[in-house]
């Protein structure tokens, strides 16, 4: 792969409940992603520069976008996608129970309303849910559905 695109790591956390497995995924906060459910969801997750292992940089960016230490646990690989914006992302799988009700989102700043010279402060993820497999597809980064399918079939 070229060294051009910008590279993204982040962990899916998934639970054995009695509906089956479940993930939680971020809904991403700012105005843009507001009114939107589909496309709008994603695994916790950042980018990093080529001085960080992807590894690394998924457990800092869990803890920065959660507000919450990454769990312990066996990781599975989950590999690598490619998005449509040409961002990679690479992702792990850990088996871990979180209260969506104990995160405290990280912020990001942007200028809001557009050309208004006025920064706000949003949210990185407006709110964190667990969500059964078939949910999770239809509201996922398109090309995140891909790491969903790669952890079903670790769990069967």
């Amino acid at each position: 792969m070229s060294g051009t695109g910008k590279r993204s790591a982040g962990l899916l956390l998934f639970r054995h409940t009695d509906h089956g497995l479940e993930v939680l995924l971020g809904h991403m906060g700012g105005p843009f992603f507001a009114r939107r459910d589909a496309g709008a969801w994603s695994v916790p997750k950042g980018e990093y520069e080529p001085d960080e292992t992807a590894w690394d940089a998924a457990r800092r960016e869990f803890q920065e976008e959660l507000g919450l230490a990454p769990p312990e646990g066996e990781a599975i690989e989950l590999g690598e996608v490619r998005q449509t914006n040409g961002k990679v992302v690479t992702a792990w799988a850990i088996e871990a129970d979180l209260d969506p009700g104990t995160v405290v989102p990280g912020t990001f700043r942007m200028e809001w309303p557009p050309k208004s010279g006025q920064v706000q402060e949003f949210p990185e993820l407006d709110r964190v849910e667990w969500m059964g497999l078939e949910r999770a597809r239809a509201v996922v980064v398109k090309a995140q559905a891909t790491f969903l399918d790669r952890l079903a079939e670790h769990s069967d």
